[in-house]
């Protein structure tokens, strides 16, 4: 059974929604009993919803909890994933966007450090080559490209970083690849020059919540759910 703010936080349609909550205090019943509402009330279907998480053992769990709220058949459809795999899922359908062809591979941890290495200057110790990716990481993640990156560099550190950020993204290009960090942050850069268009968004992109969809009861806005722990968010702060 959910309390009163869990059932608050389940009907709740009217604009983002962020709960931040202890370990152990139902966040993922919220987000099951969510996706259960909105299916259940008519509001969307199945297909029309996406949940994304952090790990594949959270994703496991929220589908099976998903499936017996709607029973037998009824979670057909839905979507759970991690970000990473739903960033993927996302470049596959949107690869030119961001300049990739169809095919494009995706550099483990161990190819992007060695691409890296083969980039940097000779005789860069491991420790400062580590730092470098990182700080690139840290970009990506910001959403700044090459040329952001280095404007906004502080440190000597950051800007030999920067510069080496520029030639990594040209080897990727090259490669037809993307890192770890790319499956969310193109994602994330193709929706962003896309947000003065919320229709072309939810007609283009594979699992929007945005769609219209038959009945009486339809909505045009996408419903925006996030749950966390306070000393957990992401990067030390939500984003709306």
């Amino acid at each position: 059974m959910l309390n009163p703010q869990q059932l608050e936080a389940v009907r709740y349609l009217d604009g983002p929604l962020l709960v931040l909550a202890g370990a152990g205090s139902g966040k993922t019943s919220v987000i099951t009993q969510k996706i259960a509402h909105l299916v259940k009330s008519g509001l969307y279907a199945i297909n029309e919803i996406a949940a994304i998480t952090f790990t594949n053992k959270a994703a496991r769990e929220m589908r099976e909890r998903a499936a017996k709220l709607l029973g037998e058949g009824g979670s057909e459809g839905l979507t759970v994933s991690t970000f990473h795999a739903m960033g993927m899922r996302f470049l596959e359908a949107e690869h030119a966007q961001v300049g990739l062809r169809r095919g494009f591979s995706i550099l483990g941890e161990d190819d992007s450090r060695a691409l890296i290495k083969d980039l940097a200057p000779k005789g860069v110790s491991n420790d400062v080559l580590d730092r470098w990716r990182q700080i690139i990481g840290r970009a990506k993640n910001q959403g700044l490209d090459p040329p952001a990156a280095l404007a906004a560099s502080q440190t000597p550190r950051e800007r030999e970083a920067a510069e080496l950020y520029a030639s990594y993204a040209q080897r990727l290009t090259a490669f037809n690849a993307v890192d770890f960090d790319d499956l969310i942050a193109l994602p994330v850069r193709v929706l962003g020059n896309r947000c003065g268009h919320p229709r072309q968004v939810a007609a283009q992109v594979p699992l929007s919540a945005g769609r219209r969809i038959p009945g009486h009861q339809r909505r045009a806005v996408p419903v925006i759910a996030a749950v966390g722990r306070r000393s957990r968010h992401v990067h030390g702060r939500w984003r709306r």
